[in-house]
């Protein structure tokens, strides 16, 4: 049985076998019973998750050509897939479960959001992501790749680049070279206001990321406040820890 490649779904298929096996092998080094993979494509990853011994697997596959390829060529799936976008599904299990995927290139920044979403939920992740945002994730202050992703993500996880994959891994090869990163939900909490109100001061602050914070936060603090020194740094001058910090001083 054969499949097409979709490039308005950016599918780009994995079929490095030492890639998928350094995947699994990274995966295992932490404890899960349940396990979500995030666009199983053609199966190459697929097809190794599902030997994994005790358990409970499930993919989540838009493409319906997809999901009768992966049930013919891998009878063990059936049951096992949901027919639905990552974006859009319901919380898959009801108990901790760790995520997996070499995700679609053109939602990868929404796959994110969706696992802050589910972070009460999901204690590790493992995704392959085109480089540039794998690099944005794991990004530190003071780079110009340190933007909303690594605050948002970093505040609740701790995330480790793991590994390049060159384009030659996949099938057909993208323009780019990918990374695949590790996020481990952190075992402390940073002290904030409310998720809200960090998640509203993080997105102004790079909104207009060149300039001195008192212009992009103007509308969030008292003009007195402003005038305080930490208002004259640009937002990539911030750690996660000074965000957090910050949401006390908003209106």
């Amino acid at each position: 049985m054969q499949y097409t490649l979709k490039k308005s779904l950016g599918q780009h298929f994995l079929k490095d076998e030492r890639v998928c096996e350094k995947i699994v092998k990274a995966l295992r080094e932490d404890d899960f019973s349940h396990l979500l993979e995030v666009g199983p494509g053609g199966g190459a990853l697929t097809k190794y998750l599902l030997q994994l011994p005790a358990i409970e697997f499930k993919a989540v596959e838009l493409d319906a050509e997809k999901v009768a390829y992966l049930e013919h060529s891998y009878p063990s799936i059936k049951g096992k897939i949901l027919h639905e976008s990552i974006l859009d599904v319901a919380l898959p299990f009801p108990v901790p479960f760790t995520v997996v995927g070499n995700f679609p290139y053109n939602i990868s920044s929404q796959i994110l959001f969706r696992i802050l979403e589910w972070k009460e939920q999901v204690p590790v992740m493992i995704g392959m992501f085109q480089k540039e945002v794998a690099q944005r994730v794991t990004s530190k202050p003071n780079s110009k790749d340190y933007g909303i992703l690594s605050v948002l993500i970093q505040a609740y996880y701790d995330v480790e680049y793991l590994f390049d994959v060159p384009p030659g891994s996949f099938n057909p090869p993208p323009k780019v070279m990918s990374g695949v990163i590790r996020l481990k939900r952190r075992s402390t909490h940073y002290d904030m206001k409310s998720e809200r109100s960090f998640f509203t001061l993080v997105k102004s602050a790079f909104n207009q990321r060149r300039k001195m914070l008192r212009n992009p936060l103007k509308s969030l603090f008292d003009k007195e406040l402003l005038q305080e020194e930490i208002f004259s740094k640009r937002a990539e001058q911030l750690s996660v820890e000074d965000f957090a910090k910050l949401t006390f001083k908003m209106k």
